[in-house]
């Protein structure tokens, strides 16, 4: 792994499972999150294009010293591949993970232990390394992911509401009676 593949991506974060690893068909339980980079945002596509293609350079041996030109790539296009999602609309998105749980911090770089605090929607940031594979004939460019920081609340994805924006503070606690 060279500090070239290594980046850290700020983004929307979507199908967080950050700390607990899930397992999709059957395959090894990962940490995982998806970021959201609206293609506004050049300079992070630009930073992630240029770790994309020093990783293909580092991993050219796994090809057979040649890099395909037809390789996968893991920054994809909300528009050509989720294009009924309006969150994905005129961004990109990177699936990263990872065997190992990633550190999650806040702002202030404090630990969040509570799990509420990171969910799909919230933004934050991702460090993540880009690495050649090549596996029973799939070959590409993986991300794997690093560590996550959470840097501010957004509108929840998938339908999940927050119990803050439903309810209000009881000055009454005994509304039972």
């Amino acid at each position: 792994m060279s500090k070239n593949t290594r980046v850290v991506v700020a983004g929307r974060f979507s199908f967080v499972n950050l700390f607990e690893p899930k397992s999709i068909n059957g395959s090894d339980p990962k940490y995982s999150v998806s970021v959201i980079i609206p293609k506004s945002d050049k300079r992070t596509i630009n930073m992630v294009l240029k770790a994309i293609e020093e990783a293909k350079k580092e991993g050219a041996a796994k090809f057979g010293g040649k890099v395909p030109t037809n390789l996968k790539t893991p920054l994809r296009d909300g528009d050509i591949d989720r294009p009924d999602d309006p969150n994905y609309a005129d961004a990109y998105f990177i699936n990263t993970n990872s065997k190992n749980a990633p550190q999650i911090v806040d702002a202030k770089l404090q630990t969040i232990i509570d799990r509420s605090e990171v969910y799909s929607g919230c933004y934050g940031k991702v460090s993540i390394n880009f690495y050649a594979f090549n596996v029973n004939g799939n070959r590409g460019i993986a991300a794997g992911l690093g560590n996550a920081q959470k840097l501010r609340d957004g509108e929840p994805l998938g339908g999940m509401t927050r119990a803050e924006d439903e309810f209000q503070i009881e000055e009454d606690d005994d509304f039972l009676s």
